[in-house]
């Protein structure tokens, strides 16, 4: 065989393959940032030929990346009023949007050292001189706390106290670290530090904490980012987000 011929077969054989493959993007906050590893490599075990490229970061954050022109094919957000907004910048396939999951939102002080904080009133209080919370114009976890704390009415007064954190997991790293002495995250966050931080309460006063997921108007891998949405709500994927303490959406 010559080598003009052998080459020519070679390539006939790799076109069909790479044709197939894809490359999906997923742009998740990044309280999911353990469940969607999970997730990812359990969509590429049942995807041949697909890869999941993960990206985490606030859910602000994450909208300011798409709406510059990020190549993005599925964005999952941590609160609502995010997804809303990629609404309005016509970022998103709307029939795809669909909630996939929910959380809650919870008090954590560090687990050696702590103050002692049986209500929110407490956080006022000489003890605690730093609270951590999420930036209000891009952490949802900083709406959601700004809600409980302004229902407790201790939002103004607490403001000379908080430290301004770029995500959640950021919150969460002060607090299990000891550079703040009370923080606000998720449930699930806390969850994969309990060696280093401790739960004190469960704050209410907010919205659900519900994660809505869609697939980009502008993805060039409409059917894999599809693909992934309903591998989410599947059985399989369900059982993974509970897996990891997320609650039916």
């Amino acid at each position: 065989m010559s080598r003009i011929r052998h080459a020519a077969l070679l390539l006939a054989f790799a076109l069909p393959f790479q044709a197939c493959a894809q490359e999906i993007t997923v742009s998740a906050a990044a309280s999911l940032t353990n469940a969607f590893k999970d997730l990812g490599k359990q969509f590429e075990q049942r995807h041949p030929g697909t890869t999941v490229r993960l990206n985490f970061a606030a859910s602000g954050t994450l909208l300011q990346q798409m709406s510059q022109g990020a190549p993005v094919d599925v964005f999952a957000s941590a609160d609502q009023a995010t997804m809303d907004k990629a609404v309005a910048q016509n970022l998103i396939d709307v029939p795809t949007r669909r909630d996939f999951a929910a959380n809650s939102l919870v008090l954590v002080t560090p687990a050696q050292g702590g103050p002692a904080i049986a209500s929110l009133q407490d956080l006022a209080g000489a003890p605690v001189k730093r609270i951590a919370v999420g930036k209000l114009a891009t952490v949802p976890v900083g709406n959601y706390t700004r809600q409980a704390l302004d229902r407790a009415g201790l939002w103004t007064a607490l403001e000379p106290k908080f430290i301004q954190a770029d995500s959640v997991r950021q919150v969460l790293d002060y607090v299990s670290r000891g550079e703040v002495d009370a923080g606000f995250v998720y449930r699930t966050d806390a969850a994969i530090m309990q060696d280093k931080v401790r739960i004190t309460l469960t704050a209410g006063g907010h919205t659900p904490v519900t994660y809505p997921v869609a697939v980009l108007s502008g993805s060039k891998h409409q059917a894999q980012a599809r693909a992934f949405i309903d591998f989410l709500l599947s059985a399989p994927g369900q059982q993974v987000l509970d897996r990891y303490g997320f609650g039916k959406p």
